[in-house]
């Protein structure tokens, strides 16, 4: 397709239409008057819509379109945005204002914007005459008796494989869930031993030539992406419930900015697990929970249930870098040199014997002096958190004193350099490991999942 505008010189971004046939629903946007730019998602082996659910149905699809459409409006950030729909009611409009302005912090933040006041999706009341006397709020829907199982996403790490054992043990009925295509989650779906459903997504293949003639680019909240996909499935296949595995520490910043908080992953926090959740509930159907299961969990806390899972060993990777790589050894599940290999290996570290670790990830990364700077940011130690899913600083922290503690470790470079440059900097008060593993009592699981809090624990 031919592209006939500059991105970065857009006035207007556009939601022109979105439609759903035959399992197939069809996003399109556009720039001013430039030509659309249409995104696909697939539902595989849909069934006919319900004629009982068809109003929540239409409502969900509305809200993926308006929600998928962060991944073309931040090629060009224009101040103004239109909705061929119309204005939106107060809550709606409230979700995606904070759903952009947040979920793109980490954007702006790396690109040297501030998008604070620029963000505005049209609202009912805010115009005049017939707007404004329509007034800015939703009739809140009811229940749609929807069946009692639970969609669980699966990520190909160690989080999303405790939330599905979590809900095995109680014996609940659920869903190996995923967007895209990854041999690597494939094969952790099919070691979990559930029914799996596989969405596909295809971006619009003119967001790419918009790339090319200089579009803004960076960081998009993909989680609310996929939630939003989640949504329109559990309508269409008949679930009561959307159960990710994001954990307590999704909720915390990577860095403070100019006044502003900038969270790599604000999508996967409790804030936006709110603002979905109660969106879904008086706009699609009052029985739709949407919920993080390990929502009361720290990152040490969950990788202490993932080392008893020893079945997922030799599927599971954390690495971002290497995600698309499936070989036969476990070097190709992990490139060893990002954040999440330096995460994940010291998070595991101290509930996981020394050499069944080594055999995961087929090195052993604290024992590198090239990696100090890796490490250091994980510790927030002369530099922040990395924008990637990683724990908190602190609790990096406690990981790496309990390795210092244990003589196995101690002489690894990286653990002897803590105790000997870092640990005489800090707090040893303040670097327990067992204040990490106990669970919050914040959190949205329904009652109907609560029982598998405890099989985390």
């Amino acid at each position: 397709m031919t592209i006939t505008v500059q991105p970065r010189l857009t006035r207007v971004f556009r939601f022109t239409r979105a439609s759903y046939a035959d399992g197939v629903a069809e996003l399109a946007y556009a720039f001013d008057e430039g030509e659309e730019l249409v995104e696909t998602i697939r539902f595989p082996q849909a069934p006919a819509v319900p004629t009982e659910r068809r109003a929540a149905f239409d409502a969900a699809l509305k809200l993926l379109h308006l929600v998928a459409g962060v991944s073309y409006y931040k090629a060009g950030v224009p101040p103004k945005i239109e909705l061929a729909d119309g204005p939106l009611d107060d809550g709606t409009a409230e979700l995606l204002d904070q759903l952009y302005l947040h979920g793109l912090a980490e954007f702006a933040y790396r690109n040297g914007l501030d998008l604070r006041g620029r963000i505005a999706f049209p609202r009912l009341g805010a115009g005049t005459g017939t707007e404004r006397s329509r007034g800015g709020s939703a009739p809140a829907v009811g229940a749609l008796d929807l069946p009692k199982r639970t969609l669980v996403p699966i990520g190909g790490g160690k989080d999303s494989l405790v939330a599905v054992e979590a809900i095995k043990a109680i014996s609940g009925e659920a869903t190996a869930v995923w967007v895209g295509n990854s041999a690597l989650i494939a094969a952790c779906a099919e070691r979990t031993g559930l029914p799996t459903l596989n969405i596909q997504r295809e971006l619009a293949p003119g967001l790419f030539e918009l790339n090319r003639l200089g579009a803004w680019n960076g960081h998009i909240p993909v989680t609310a992406v996929n939630s939003a996909i989640l949504a329109v499935a559990a309508i269409l296949y008949g679930y009561d419930s959307i159960t990710f595995a994001n954990e307590r520490s999704a909720s915390a910043a990577t860095l403070e900015y100019d006044g502003q908080q900038v969270n790599h992953q604000w999508s996967k926090s409790l804030a936006f697990e709110t603002l979905l959740g109660d969106w879904l509930h008086t706009h699609v159907a009052a029985d739709l929970d949407y919920c993080s299961l390990l929502r009361p969990y720290s990152e040490l806390a969950i990788t202490r249930a993932f080392a008893k899972l020893t079945p997922y060993f030799d599927v599971f990777s954390s690495c971002n870098r290497n995600f698309k790589l499936l070989g036969p050894k476990p070097v190709d599940r992990w490139c060893g040199q990002c954040p999440k290999c330096h995460f994940v290996f010291l998070a595991l570290a101290p509930f996981l014997p020394k050499p069944r670790l080594l055999a995961i990830f087929g090195r052993n990364l604290l024992d590198d002096e090239n990696q100090a700077a890796g490490f250091d940011a994980l510790l927030e130690y002369q530099d922040h958190k990395p924008f990637e899913c990683v724990g908190e600083g602190a609790e990096a922290r406690a990981a790496m004193y309990a390795l210092s503690q244990r003589p196995e470790w101690q002489e690894d470079a990286l653990v002897e350099r803590f105790r000997s440059e870092i640990l005489p900097q800090l707090d040893a008060t303040q670097l327990a490991l067992e204040p990490w593993l106990e669970p919050s009592p914040e959190h949205r699981v329904p009652a109907r999942l609560q029982a598998a809090l405890a099989a985390i624990g």
